[in-house]
């Protein structure tokens, strides 16, 4: 049996994943304690990560800046960083500033395609825009969670999700409200035909 693929993202109202400038701060200022305990609840159990070169090259110059108090070391980001990942890439080589993480070349489809089948543990991704559009359209991945938070960055969003990506339906399968205004949804997509 295949292992299941959870493309994880945070997104603001308008489907940014980021801003440039502002003074909004980490989570654009909203979390609460039910988000975070939330977020270390779902690094419970074994998964594998899998990342980007983009993304784990930011995660790692964002750990390596922080101070133990900062909220980039979160105890569910310390929980994902401690966790085995697999990062696609072919601009990086080991070893890299993740304490378990192997490099991986060739085409994103086909290393995940292939750890899907090898893995005993379910795979997830928390960001990673490029590679998880790839994935999607190419039919790996099982489920995508985005929490969504209450905020609307026309002027300063960045990293728009799912520009370019391929049409998607999508079948709700967990919803949640977290701290009375962030929402977490999670869709098992199928590509729209």
């Amino acid at each position: 049996m295949a292992a299941t693929y959870t493309f994880d993202i945070f997104s603001s109202l308008d489907g940014f994943g980021s801003v440039d400038g502002g003074d909004w701060g980490g989570y654009w200022g909203k979390q609460g304690p039910e988000l975070l305990d939330h977020r270390l609840a779902s690094f419970d159990t074994q998964q594998r990560m899998v990342f980007g070169a983009n993304t784990i090259r930011l995660f790692a110059d964002m750990l390596a800046d922080s101070t133990e108090e900062s909220e980039v070391r979160d105890p569910w980001v310390t929980r994902m960083w401690n966790m085995p990942a697999t990062v696609v890439s072919s601009t990086l080589e080991g070893p890299l500033d993740w304490p378990d993480a192997t490099v991986v070349s060739g085409d994103a489809v086909d290393v995940v395609a292939r750890l899907k089948e090898e893995s005993d543990v379910p795979l997830r991704s928390h960001g990673s825009l490029t590679l998880n559009r790839a994935l999607m359209a190419a039919g790996l991945v099982d489920r995508v969670q985005v929490t969504l938070f209450p905020v609307i960055t026309g002027q300063t969003g960045t990293d728009p999700i799912f520009q370019g990506a391929a049409d998607f339906d999508l079948e709700l399968i967990e919803s949640r409200t977290l701290d009375d205004n962030i929402k977490e949804l999670v869709y098992r997509p199928t590509l729209h035909a």
